[in-house]
């Protein structure tokens, strides 16, 4: 390849395109076979899932963070410089697909042979066409028996309104139809547009922590030129800093001297503190700047809330540095802060999901080293007040005065289930115990069933998944997509130990299930509590109203052991001088409620 092409002259050799599709439809195999078909990796490197750096990601089988490689392909006798952007498929990381996607100009559209179109594909075909990409449908794993390329191609027209001529079967796996694609690539994906000579425009769409390099932003340039040792500014930020390297990413970071105008790679430039970056940023440069920053990207509205809380106070500003360390490489993760009575300071956070806020506490415990609390997810609940004022709430700690509530409401999920036609009653059974009304049941293959239901999302965030994998033996697969708020009678439970109110364990809960979780959360603390001189009363209640009760006993010593025989009264006497002791204990005495308690009755499962 000519060093013209490799630094970004000639646009028309260029392509800019992301692998989206339904979660486990084979994004990052395709991935793979494209980097060892263009030589990048030789035999004796490569493994599979080459793109999923993380230890998190390799063990799943999932991919979490939207990753960029830079391929050098030969198509038709010319050299093309082509970047390649795989993305998450699960629908917590839509997010991530959408920033991947606005470094692009088209998209390789993945649909399971075997499975057809789902609900993610549907989902990233509407984010794909928002951006006005050109969308390019691939039909995979043509190697199954279960594989029926005609059905699949006749959904693509059908559901997804795209030419079932132009679907590509392949199958990555083995490598056919590899050729078929790197040539659709360079044939149906438009060369990026732009102009190296105008003032420099590049769109910030992801970012990481280098701890040796500080923050290392991963940029699409749309205008301009960008090179090693210039003046650059963040528009967004208003900060100035200067490059230190440019380049592109060819699975190591690989310096190149200079980004052009519709290139994809990286810059460095010193930027020590992670707030110097944002996603979706414009960097233009410092002594000519551009007119206008580059429209970045919306704001994501997360779904579910948790408090994250050290497990060693003095742990707090180590924890504050992780999340924001995080949050560089994680712009849907938000913040702010929070104390509790009970755990001392620590951070209330919104997630986009289940998986998120469970992938966001394995990375922060395995990447940064913290020892962390969570407490129970919960999500955004709607209060319409008498005085007509709304209120969103996701701590319980905000609850209104009940007496002022007109009515309250809380989000509602469509969830769609697949598993075997042998767990069906279990599944219905598992959805209408939460709640939730079965909408539509259909047999898209022989022996699977798809069960759509409509539920509460706040029976979704306790241990739902878990419920699910456990009644179908692992087959059964889960996806939703919020619908809408409905009207519901809901309340806040408080736990109280000898009349003190827990605040970390305060949940906002529908009427009717608000007993059975108290009964639950009561009887776990009267496991883990450590006993006392005196007796406990832990008690689960709405507002004044007590509604669930258990009692810790007290140690007893045995203060009768030394008086042998004579008057019964001395002993009735020494008994009596016991429970005014207990009793002048119990008032000033503070009950220490050990870590260990806490994450027992998060962790407990109510079934």
């Amino acid at each position: 390849m000519t060093q013209g092409t490799r630094n970004g002259a000639g646009l028309s050799r260029i392509r800019n395109f992301s692998i989206v599709a339904h979660i486990d439809h084979g994004k990052s195999t395709l991935a793979d076979r494209l980097i060892q078909d263009s030589g990048l990796v030789g035999s004796r490197e490569f493994h599979d899932q080459m793109l999923d750096s993380m230890d998190l990601e390799r063990e799943r089988g999932i991919t979490i963070k939207s990753s960029a490689v830079t391929l050098d392909i030969t198509e038709g006798g010319e050299n093309y410089l082509v970047n390649l952007i795989d993305t998450p498929g699960h629908v917590d990381f839509s997010y991530e697909v959408s920033r991947a996607l606005a470094a692009c100009e088209g998209v390789l559209l993945l649909v399971d042979a075997a499975q057809g179109v789902e609900a993610q594909t549907l989902a990233n075909l509407y984010l794909a066409m928002e951006h006005d990409l050109a969308i390019i449908p691939v039909i995979n794993k043509i190697d199954l028996q279960a594989a029926d390329v005609e059905g699949t191609r006749e959904q693509i027209g059908r559901d997804l309104g795209l030419d079932p001529g132009g679907a590509i079967p392949v199958s990555a796996k083995k490598g056919d139809g590899m050729a078929d694609i790197l040539k659709a690539i360079v044939e149906r994906v438009p060369a990026p547009k732009g102009d190296p000579d105008k003032p420099l425009l590049a769109l910030i769409f992801d970012a990481f922590y280098d701890p040796f390099r500080g923050a290392v932003a991963a940029v699409r340039v749309f205008d301009g030129t960008l090179k090693a040792g210039e003046q650059i500014l963040m528009m967004q930020k208003g900060t100035e800093y200067r490059t230190e390297e440019v380049g592109l990413f060819r699975l190591q970071r690989e310096q190149s001297g200079e980004l052009s105008a519709g290139m994809v790679g990286y810059v460095i430039a010193g930027i020590k503190d992670v707030s110097g970056v944002a996603i979706g940023d414009t960097v233009t440069h410092a002594r000519k700047p551009a007119g206008a920053p580059l429209e970045g990207f919306k704001q994501v509205k997360p779904v579910v809330f948790s408090s994250i809380y050290p497990v060693a106070t003095e742990d707090y500003q180590s924890l504050s540095d992780a999340l924001e360390k995080y949050r560089l490489n994680d712009a849907s993760l938000v913040c702010q802060k929070d104390s509790s009575l009970a755990l001392g300071l620590g951070f209330r956070c919104g997630f986009l999901g289940l998986l998120h806020l469970e992938i966001v506490q394995e990375r922060l415990e395995r990447e940064y080293n913290q020892s962390i609390i969570m407490t129970s997810p919960s999500v955004r609940y709607e209060f319409r007040l008498k005085s007509g004022e709304d209120l969103m709430i996701d701590n319980p700690q905000d609850y209104p005065d009940p007496q002022s509530i007109e009515e309250s409401l809380e989000p509602y999920i469509r969830a769609t289930i697949l598993t075997p036609e042998r767990y069906i009653g279990a599944v219905l059974k598992l959805g209408l115990d939460r709640r939730g009304q079965s909408t539509n049941m259909s047999y898209p293959s022989p022996g699977r069933a798809e069960l759509t239901f409509e539920l509460p999302l706040a029976e979704v965030v306790y241990d739902f998944y878990d419920r699910l994998k456990s009644l179908t033996q692992g087959y059964g697969s889960f996806d939703y997509e919020l619908l809408d708020y409905r009207p519901n009678r809901l309340v806040r439970l408080d736990f109280l130990l000898n009349g003190e109110r827990l605040d970390a364990l305060s949940v906002i809960v529908h009427k009717d299930r608000a007993r059975q979780r108290a009964l639950n959360v009561c009887e776990r603390l009267k496991e883990e509590l450590p006993r006392q001189q005196f007796k406990i009363a832990i008690q689960g209640a709405i507002g004044s109203e007590i509604i669930a009760r258990s009692t810790l006993s007290a140690f007893r010593k045995d203060v009768t052991a030394k008086c042998y025989g004579g008057d019964i009264s001395r002993k009735r006497k020494l008994l009596e001088k016991q429970k005014k002791g207990k009793k002048r204990m119990k008032m000033v005495g503070q009950i220490e409620v050990p870590q260990s308690a806490f994450i027992a009755v998060l962790k407990t499962d109510e079934d």
